[in-house]
């Protein structure tokens, strides 16, 4: 499976895509991932599991264009 998921910073939100769900958090908590090592602390806000790798990561790309941070924002929010 393939996790597209949301957290929530301390500045806003970041929208990710991983095979090992539990390890990608583990590493954004722990500030190993650049993207989000100055927006600490941050939590689990939302994920799908997606069995296609390449729908996971379409997707993912579609919820940081303009119209998915809208869908965010009307739907899971």
């Amino acid at each position: 499976m393939y996790y597209v998921y949301s957290l929530k910073c301390k500045d806003g939100y970041y929208v990710g895509c991983t095979d090992d769900l539990k390890k990608r958090l583990e590493k954004h908590k722990k500030g190993y991932v650049p993207a989000t090592l100055n927006r600490l602390p941050m939590e689990l806000d939302f994920y799908f599991a997606i069995n296609n790798k390449y729908k996971a990561f379409e997707f993912e790309k579609y919820l940081k264009s303009g119209s998915g941070r809208a869908f965010i924002n009307r739907h899971l929010l």
